[in-house]
């Protein structure tokens, strides 16, 4: 599916909507504020690619901003009204899949690239099942119930990315790699955002993992377990590397400039499970990221990678079967 050309006229948006350009503009400028290690790999995409990816990231952001109460990140906090955003969420990106003017460019826009790209509907759906978990509190009990938060809040994502660049919608072997990027990603999150989310009353680590470790339940982040919370990080921080690898074995289905900003962006925030493992016992101190001279390392190292990325990640590769798999239906 050849996605890199011009993409087709937008009808005349009508009701006050903005037109393509602008929607264009108001993403480049959500990913700008918030993200900067994804703003930096989207830069590496060609330019159609590039302007949907800003567009797709502009309607994951303002979902997770409703959910969360927040303003392109920041500090979590508990929602009084979590049920009332969800609805929102659900209303605006329904009216926006059936192309009608929602009064918001970040759905606006994501209407758009829905549209161009042909990218399954379902995949934005599961998305929202993620903040539907988290608006019911909910807490995973095995590592599974962790692996299918984390499809629903990143995989999915990925999955949707890899259709905007090109990946067949039935192509499920390369969209597996994709949402093992996405699983890649938000490990990472859940093994740097730790402390974060214990402020704000989350935890994404599993029960069966606490009790594992004889850590009770809300006691996690106290200083006499903080030896065997490591351990915990140091766990996630593996399974991330694991899924970052077998998402390589996907760039080959990619054109060449979508694979190196794939492979930077892998990086990138692999560097973050990394830097958590090193750290042990002070990883939480301060907030894990990449710097900025390590993201243009990582932009370095990853144009090297396209020329031979075939052969060192085939695609035929059999995925491990110790690997969770996103649903099919």
């Amino acid at each position: 599916m050849d996605l890199t050309g011009p993409p087709p006229a937008p009808p005349a948006s009508g009701r006050g909507g903005l037109d393509r350009a602008a929607l264009v503009t108001h993403a480049r400028d959500s990913i700008a504020r918030g993200s900067k290690s994804f703003a930096m790999a989207s830069k590496l995409f060609d330019p159609v690619t590039r302007e949907r990816a800003w567009l797709l990231y502009a309607w994951c952001r303002k979902c997770d901003d409703i959910a969360d109460g927040q303003d392109h990140g920041g500090a979590m906090r508990s929602v009084p009204d979590a049920q009332a955003r969800l609805s929102e969420m659900r209303v605006l990106t329904d009216r926006a899949l059936r192309g009608e003017p929602t009064g918001d460019p970040a759905f606006d826009g994501f209407g758009l690239v829905m549209r161009e790209c042909r990218i399954p509907a379902r995949y934005a759906h599961d998305l929202i099942e993620g903040f539907a978990l988290d608006a019911r509190d909910w807490r995973p009990r095995s590592q599974d119930d962790m692996l299918r938060y984390c499809y629903h809040v990143a995989g999915a994502v990925g999955c949707m990315m890899a259709v905007l660049m090109g990946v067949e919608p039935d192509d499920q072997a390369t969209l597996d790699r994709a949402c093992d990027l996405g699983l890649a990603f938000q490990l990472a999150n859940i093994a740097r955002d730790i402390c974060e989310d214990e402020a704000a009353d989350r935890c994404y680590l599993p029960v069966e993992w606490l009790v594992e470790m004889d850590m009770p339940p809300g006691e996690h982040m106290k200083p006499w377990v903080r030896p065997r919370l490591t351990r915990l990080a140091r766990r996630l921080a593996d399974m991330a590397a694991a899924y970052e690898q077998s998402a390589r074995h996907g760039t080959g289905a990619l054109p060449p400039r979508a694979a190196w900003a794939v492979l930077a962006a892998a990086g990138i925030y692999g560097d973050i499970a990394r830097e958590v493992a090193r750290r042990g016992d002070h990883a939480w101190d301060h907030r894990v990221v990449t710097p900025r001279r390590d993201k243009l390392a990582w932009v370095a190292r990853a144009g090297l990678q396209v020329i031979g990325r075939a052969r060192r990640w085939p695609a035929d590769a059999p995925r491990s079967p110790a690997l969770w798999t996103r649903p099919r239906d």
